[in-house]
């Protein structure tokens, strides 16, 4: 259609970066956080003629978008057992005009030296520990303003802001009892068949009396994808995050993925992750059933 700029519809996954990505989570992955379709201005401010003008002044109506996913992971992270994560998440997600608000509840499952965090990763200096645990995970709270794209050729730029309230129970290790806040930017541009994309964010972490060491931190992403077909979307992404705590290192993982749009309101996406370094997971993957209405 003439006069559009879309930007193409994807979905963050979660995994990446767990422990669970900068999107997923990204989050992202995150995620790449749900995007829909934007308009340029002049797409925007110019309605045909033959809208009445009542028509031109209603509020545009609020879409909802429900996620189940299922992410697991597993890893020595320098230690000489594994860990094993399940990560069950629920979200729902409202938008409206340039805003997105999502709230996300998960059910977490770990076992293993109790050293590794979801959406926190290794955090080292508990060797001697052991948990067997499952409960409700950390809920969050992310707000996302996607800025008005100026011109055809504009990049399209979303930020993101997220509050984590400590509701997993420290004591079995599944959170750090403490609440967490980070601050993303998202960019994409088209280049021809490709979407590329890029985000970058900081994490700002309450000090644990159960994990001390927690540090705030950095983390970025660079991705690119592409549809095949009407109904499917592949890509991949490489994730970085920044040292978590003072006992361990940064990481650095790829994620590809495959997205199937079974109709205009379902989509599931399948993505692995792969990491190369000492505090990543060995193997780790994950499903995301989604559905807008």
């Amino acid at each position: 259609m003439a006069g559009i700029h879309k930007k193409c519809a994807m979905a963050r996954p979660w995994g990446a970066g767990l422990t669970v990505p900068a999107a997923l989570l990204m989050p992202l992955l995150m995620p790449l956080s749900g995007v829909g379709s934007a308009q340029e201005p002049s797409a925007q401010q110019e309605p045909s003629a033959a809208q009445e003008p009542s028509a031109q002044q209603q509020p545009s109506a609020a879409t909802h978008t429900s996620a189940l996913g299922f992410y697991y992971s597993r890893g020595k992270y320098g230690e000489s057992s594994e860990t094993r994560i399940r990560y069950l998440p629920v979200s729902h997600e409202v938008a409206k005009g340039s805003w997105r608000f999502k709230a996300t509840v998960p059910v977490l499952e770990i076992a293993g030296p109790a050293n590794v965090l979801v959406n926190v990763g290794s955090v080292g200096g508990f060797s001697g520990s052991r948990v067997s645990a499952s409960d409700i995970g950390d809920v969050s709270f992310n707000l996302t303003y996607q800025v008005p794209a100026w011109s055809t050729d504009a990049p399209f730029i979303d930020i993101s802001v997220e509050v984590k309230a400590p509701t997993a129970d420290p004591e079995q290790g599944l959170g750090t009892g403490r609440m967490d806040a980070g601050l993303q930017i998202d960019l994409y541009q088209l280049a021809g068949p490709l979407t590329v994309f890029a985000s970058a964010g900081y994490r700002y972490r309450r000090q644990s009396p159960f994990y001390p060491g927690l540090e705030n931190s950095l983390f970025g992403s660079l991705g690119a994808s592409a549809n095949w077909g009407d109904a499917l979307q592949y890509g991949l992404i490489y994730d970085y995050r920044q040292a978590a705590s003072t006992f361990t290192g940064e990481t650095h993982e790829l994620l590809p993925y495959l997205s199937w749009a079974a109709s205009p309101d379902w989509s599931v996406m399948l993505y692995t992750v792969s990491g190369f370094t000492e505090d990543s997971a060995d193997f780790a993957a994950g499903v995301q059933l989604s559905r807008r209405w």
